[in-house]
């Protein structure tokens, strides 16, 4: 599998519009992705402008079909303008867990 977490900074004034723009793709995600195992977004606690997700892929190459994906692309140029600076992004290796789907070749 293979794994990683974006965290953003969302402009106080752009938050809904980031929110909006997510909900939009999440959706397509789900429905044109296969190999994306996880991809789930969340609002930090006690941080309103922070937005955290995490994302497992079946693997490497499953998170670069995700990342080609015309949605994706959409969602890249969309949030632009904004956030305050450039995602955190931090690649993570999946060590142990509960209710993770087991990833298959079919």
């Amino acid at each position: 599998m293979f794994g990683l977490t974006v965290r953003f900074e969302v402009r106080p004034d752009t938050a809904d519009a980031f929110d909006a723009l997510v909900a939009q793709t999440v959706p397509l995600i789900a429905e044109r992705e296969p190999r994306t195992l996880i991809y789930t977004t969340h609002r930090v606690a006690g941080d309103p402008n922070a937005r955290l997700f995490y994302e497992l892929y079946r693997d490497r190459d499953a998170f670069e079909e995700h990342e080609n994906q015309p949605h994706m692309h959409r969602f890249a140029a969309g949030r632009q303008s904004l956030l305050t600076g450039p995602p955190r992004i931090e690649f993570i290796t999946f060590t142990a867990g509960t209710g993770v789907p087991v990833a298959t070749d079919a």
